[in-house]
């Protein structure tokens, strides 16, 4: 077990693979945009700097680059875990980046509908909510109304 993101460094610089990091924030700013991670990165302390590079380098350096689903269907199945795992801040950002990346709010509204039945209704009603105001925000008053809650 890797007891730290700096012994994973060593170990995949050892093998020879490339650091993951700088792609990493790449599709992190492309994917959340520049002012979320900026707020998220100059946030970082002494306790937390440890894990915004952890979730840079392989959330984002690892996970999102792999090339075998696209943006946008890595942003349905994130908004669906975060939907299940009830983690509505995340969802929220996720939900605008989801919106950058080309999902339509009718697309988004057929995730959520998705998760109502896998996830349960409880849950979905949340993330109606929280995916509605952000698409309001972000698209305008008639594409928020158009996801219902």
């Amino acid at each position: 077990v890797i007891s730290s993101w700096k012994s994973a460094e060593k170990s995949s610089a050892a093998v020879g693979r490339p650091d993951p990091y700088d792609a990493g924030m790449r599709v992190r700013r492309e994917v959340l945009g520049d002012a979320h991670v900026d707020a998220a990165t100059d946030a970082a302390d002494d306790f937390s700097a440890d894990f915004q590079e952890l979730i840079t380098r392989y959330a984002w350096g690892e996970v999102w680059t792999r090339g075998d689903l696209d943006r946008r269907t890595r942003s349905a199945v994130t908004l669906t875990a975060l939907v299940a795992g009830g983690h509505l801040e995340e969802l929220a950002f996720h939900t605008r980046a989801a919106l950058r990346g080309g999902m339509t709010p009718a697309e988004i509204r057929e995730v959520l509908i998705h998760c109502a039945v896998y996830c349960g209704v409880p849950a979905a009603n949340a993330a109606f909510r929280v995916a509605g105001r952000v698409i309001r925000e972000e698209a305008g008053p008639a594409a928020g109304g158009a996801l219902g809650a």
